[in-house]
C-alpha cells in the first residue's frame, strides 16, 4: 500500500527576460511519514542542478487510490472513477468513488488510459471527472513504476 504525500516546493527561477521569479511547484512522493516525505523530496530535487536552492513549503497527505503512469504522457490528471456494484442483501446498487492520478498528454488521453487500466476490473465503472493537475512529477519508492526492485532502491 502506497502512502502518497503532496509536496509544494518553492524556489527562484529565471524567466525568459532574465528576471528572478518565485515559483511554487507540486510533486508527489511515496513515503511512510511527513518526515520521510520531506527527506525524499529533498533528495530527489537536489539532483536537479538547475533548480538551485529550494524550500519545501508544505506537505499534505493525499487520498489517491492508484497512480497510473503512461510513458507517452507528459502531464498528470486527477481522475474520479465510480465503481458500481450490486448489494444482494438490500437489492440496491452501490457506488464507490475513487480518486486516481493518470499520466497522459491531454484529457481525452487520460480518460482512455484510465479506461484501459480499469477494463480488467470485475466491477462496472464510470469516469465522471478528468481534470489536469498541477503536479509536476511523481517519485515512487522505485522511482520508476515499471522497474523491478533492485538492491539499491529496495533498501531506501
Amino acid at each position: 500500500m502506497n502512502n502518497w504525500y503532496e509536496c509544494k516546493v518553492k524556489y527562484q527561477k529565471v524567466d525568459e527576460e532574465g528576471r528572478q521569479k518565485a515559483v511554487s511547484e507540486i510533486y508527489m512522493v511515496d513515503a511512510v511519514s511527513f518526515t520521510d516525505a520531506e527527506s525524499r523530496i529533498t533528495k530527489e530535487l537536489e539532483q536537479y542542478a538547475g533548480l538551485g536552492e529550494f524550500t519545501v513549503a508544505s506537505i499534505k497527505t493525499t487520498n489517491y487510490a492508484e497512480i497510473i503512469p503512461n510513458e507517452s504522457g507528459d502531464r498528470w490528471f486527477k481522475c474520479k472513477a465510480v465503481f458500481i456494484s450490486f448489494d444482494e442483501k438490500t437489492n440496491k446498487e452501490r457506488r464507490t468513488a475513487s480518486s486516481m492520478l493518470v499520466q497522459a498528454t491531454d484529457v481525452k488521453d487520460a480518460y482512455d488510459v484510465l479506461s484501459k487500466a480499469l477494463s480488467t476490473s470485475i466491477a462496472d465503472f464510470t469516469i465522471p471527472a478528468v481534470q489536469e493537475s498541477s503536479i509536476m512529477d511523481i517519485f515512487g519508492i522505485l522511482h520508476d513504476f515499471d522497474k523491478e526492485p533492485t538492491k539499491e532502491n529496495a533498501e531506501e
